[in-house]
């Protein structure tokens, strides 16, 4: 089980990254949460990891904090909920508010998540609701890096975003119009992701 890894961060292309640990490159995928926390390529990077083996692959997901780990584990134990949809999740809501809303039992703001339907929804509420009651409130949206793009390239970034949003889940139409509403110039990729999942939700 690989639990955690130390090295440089070779890459970012979100929600991917590859780091350097001793010329070896680890491909890690992460949360857009924790995504927006890491340091700038060529910099040092600690990632706490969950290690997934499948038949077809071996895949890594990262995390800045035991919590994210632990809340990521706690949605792959829901029945029919598997890696790829609780990055989705984790990515298109914040902690504080899909522990409310599942506390609540708030269906409709669950299903505009990617990949969550009207049962997906309720099978989160019954199956979570209890094992969600001991974690505590914390914000995963955290202000991303103070960068900015030039006026030349916020189509460029949107592509990127686009791209993002789909590898998180949202059909191709629907990251184009997430992305399209709240792009404008100086937002760089990771702000204009950040931005298209917040509005989501707000």
């Amino acid at each position: 089980m690989i639990g955690r890894l130390k090295g440089i961060v070779s890459e970012k292309q979100a929600p991917e990254i590859l780091l350097d640990i001793g010329g070896v490159g680890y491909e890690v995928t992460m949360p857009m949460s924790c995504f927006y926390e890491l340091p700038n390529v060529g910099e040092m990077a600690t990632v706490l990891t969950h290690f997934v083996v499948r038949e077809d692959a071996q895949l890594l997901f990262g995390f800045n904090t035991k919590t994210e780990r632990a809340l990521f584990r706690e949605l792959i134990k829901t029945n029919g909920v598997g890696p790829k949809l609780a990055l989705g999740i984790m990515s298109g809501m914040t902690a504080d508010q899909f522990i409310y809303h599942i506390d609540q039992g708030d269906i409709n703001a669950l299903i505009k998540l990617p990949g969550v339907g009207k049962k997906t929804a309720e099978r989160l509420i019954i199956e979570m609701r209890d094992r969600l009651k001991n974690f505590g409130g914390f914000d995963l949206f955290n202000p991303a890096p103070d960068t900015t793009t030039q006026a030349g390239q916020i189509d460029g970034a949107k592509s990127e975003a686009v791209a993002a949003l789909q590898a998180l889940g949202y059909k191709a139409n629907q990251a184009e119009q997430m992305v399209t509403k709240v792009a404008k110039p100086g937002l760089d990729v990771e702000q204009l992701i950040r931005e298209a999942l917040r509005s989501m939700v707000s």
